[in-house]
C-alpha cells in the first residue's frame, strides 16, 4: 500500500475510494444493497473486503472496481470483516437468528472454513495477530474472546467492560490489546499473555467506538461520541501498572506461545 488512498463505506451501500492528498473521491463501487459497515484492505492494497447490513461480504479489485467474490455470510448484518495476515482467510462478525456470530471463510472460494461458537450476542469487531496465530473478537455481550487459529479453540475470555465492545486493536509488538466500549464509556488495555486488564479503565464522557495504536505502540488513540479523539500515553500506563516487559518487542508472539502451551498440556 502507498498510503495515498482511503476507503469508506456509506449508508447508500456504496464503497468510495478517496485520494488523500486532494481529498477527492476517485471512484465509487456499487453492489451492496444496504449500509456498508466495515472494510479491510489486503496487504498490498490491491484488494478490499467490505461487510454490509445486507448480510454479504464482498471482495473488490481496487484497480478495476469489480467485485471478485461475494460471500453470503448468513448474517443479517455484517459488522466486522478482516483478512487473515496471510490473506487465505476472511473473518466476518455480525448478527443472525441462528447465533452464528463469527465465521471464517476461504478468501478465494468463499466457502466457510469454521463457525466459532462462544459469543452469545453479535460480534462487533475483530483483530488478528500479525503471525496469524490468534484471532480476537469483541461482542455486544460485553466479552472479548481469543481464538487459536490452528485448532480454532477458544482460549481466553477478557471480561471487564460492562457494555458492548465496539472496537479492539493489537499493539505493534503483539503483546497488548486495547478495547473500547460503548455505554460504559471506557477504553481498556489488556495483557494478551494472560488476559488480565492493565491499569484502570480510561474514562470518557460518552461512548467509545474505536481504538488504535500509534506505529511505535507508545500512544493509544480513542474515538468518542463527544465528537473528539483522545490520545493516551500507553508507556506511562504500562509502567505505572508494573508491566514494563509488555513494552518490549519479542521474536515469539506471546499469545501464540501461550496457546500452543495450552493445547499441548
Amino acid at each position: 500500500m502507498d498510503g495515498k488512498k482511503a476507503i469508506c463505506g456509506s449508508g447508500d451501500g456504496e464503497v468510495r475510494l478517496w485520494d488523500i492528498d486532494s481529498g477527492k473521491v476517485i471512484t465509487k463501487w456499487s453492489g451492496h444493497k444496504k449500509t456498508v459497515r466495515s472494510l479491510c484492505w489486503n496487504r498490498d492494497g490491491g484488494r478490499v473486503v467490505s461487510g454490509s447490513w445486507d448480510g454479504t461480504a464482498r471482495v473488490w479489485d481496487v484497480e478495476s472496481g469489480e467485485t471478485i467474490l461475494t460471500i453470503k455470510t448468513g448474517l443479517t448484518d455484517v459488522l466486522a470483516v478482516l483478512y487473515s495476515p496471510d490473506e487465505t482467510m476472511i473473518a466476518t462478525g455480525g448478527d443472525n437468528d441462528e447465533k452464528e456470530f463469527l465465521n471464517i471463510w476461504n478468501s478465494k472460494t468463499g466457502k466457510r472454513v469454521k463457525n466459532l461458537k462462544g459469543h452469545i450476542h453479535e460480534v462487533n469487531c475483530l483483530a488478528w495477530t500479525t503471525d496469524g496465530g490468534t484471532l480476537i473478537s469483541g461482542s455486544w455481550d460485553e466479552s472479548i474472546l481469543t481464538w487459536n487459529t490452528i485448532t480454532w479453540q477458544q482460549v481466553l475470555v477478557l471480561k471487564g467492560h460492562t457494555s458492548s465492545v465496539d472496537g479492539i486493536a493489537i499493539s505493534p509488538n503483539g503483546r497488548i490489546l486495547a478495547s473500547g466500549a460503548s455505554w460504559d464509556k471506557t477504553a481498556r488495555l489488556w495483557n494478551l499473555e494472560n488476559g488480565q486488564h492493565i491499569g484502570s479503565p480510561l474514562q470518557h464522557a460518552k461512548p467509545v467506538n474505536s481504538v488504535s495504536f500509534s506505529a511505535d505502540g507508545k500512544l493509544l488513540a480513542t474515538g468518542c461520541d463527544d465528537n473528539n479523539a483522545y490520545t493516551w500515553d500507553v508507556s506511562e500506563i504500562i509502567r505505572d501498572a508494573g508491566c514494563n516487559q509488555l513494552l518490549l518487542n519479542t521474536n515469539v508472539s506471546l499469545p501464540v506461545a501461550f496457546l500452543i502451551s495450552l493445547s499441548t498440556n
